[in-house]
């Protein structure tokens, strides 16, 4: 697995990224904390494997991630991108984790509630921890949240998504690699061989470690795209466990290879802007391949 990096050494770099928005023109730094973090992104990825069985063919998922309510993020906001996932008509919604960015100073919980129980999938919604789920004592509170709201939490195990003619894929979610400790063996025990596996992993850098175990794809968020990005350098906040996958589609290894989708998240941290990237819903459409 990846080497995990302080929080101080984190904070340090994040505060270097602080003075050079700090740099930006007026307007620019008007539409980095006003304008982009606003808007909304909606990507389109098709998930193509030969075990994908031929009746998943045009099942769509949904993936949103990172919403770090409390800290710029409101759930005025939530509320649209809650309606926009809904009129998508997504047979799969997956949270990617980072629901609130501190759960134990959040003061909103029943207003959020509602929120979360009006996302409709017909074939299950389904979550993981991000690292701020699990910080602040924010474990519990994130679990009862997210099932409260019919939300089926997956913590290093898996769960199979069945059609009515018994096909069916697996789904596999692993805890944060910052604060949790993610196990890949024990999320994929009672995973039977020859299945499409699709595995939720909050750090994206854990790919290179999914890459040793029969998983397919991935798809992950925590990166935030670097939320703010300078042209001819590239991503600024680049958290530890997603320094070297930040965002977008990669294929990793020659045999056997992993698929690693990395979503830029909704909401913002440590710094409330977003610049060149945008906050991101990602639509996803199976198909089924030959060999």
């Amino acid at each position: 697995m990846a080497k995990k990096q302080t929080r101080r050494t984190f904070l340090k770099r994040t505060f270097g990224s602080f003075l050079t928005v700090l740099g930006l023109s007026s307007g620019g730094y008007l539409y980095a904390h006003r304008i982009e973090p606003s808007l909304l992104d909606i990507q389109e990825q098709q998930i193509k494997h030969p075990l994908i069985p031929k009746s998943f063919e045009g099942i769509k998922i949904a993936q949103f991630s990172d919403t770090h309510l409390g800290f710029q993020y409101n759930l005025t906001l939530f509320k649209k991108l809650a309606a926009k996932i809904n009129d998508l008509h997504p047979d799969i919604i997956l949270f990617t984790g980072d629901l609130m960015d501190e759960p134990n100073k959040y003061t909103e919980m029943n207003q959020l509630v509602p929120i979360l129980e009006t996302l409709h999938a017909p074939l299950g919604k389904y979550c993981i921890f991000g690292n701020h789920d699990h910080g602040g004592y924010g474990s519990e509170i994130y679990r009862n949240i997210m099932e409260t709201t019919n939300f089926i939490v997956l913590l290093n195990e898996s769960i199979p998504i069945k059609l009515n003619d018994g096909s069916s894929i697996y789904l596999l979610g692993i805890d944060d690699a910052m604060l949790g400790n993610p196990d890949l063996p024990l999320a994929l025990k009672k995973v039977p061989n020859n299945r499409f596996t699709l595995l939720l992993s909050h750090a994206p850098d854990l790919a290179e470690s999914a890459l040793q175990y029969p998983i397919h794809w991935q798809l992950s968020g925590h990166s935030h795209g670097g939320q703010v990005k300078i042209p001819f350098i590239g991503p600024l906040v680049m958290p530890p466990f997603a320094q070297k996958y930040p965002e977008g589609l990669y294929t990793i290894g020659d045999e056997n290879p992993l698929t690693l989708y990395v979503n830029r998240g909704i909401g913002t941290t440590r710094l409330p802007f977003r610049f060149m990237a945008k906050p991101e819903l990602t639509i996803f459409t199976l198909r089924s391949v030959e060999s």
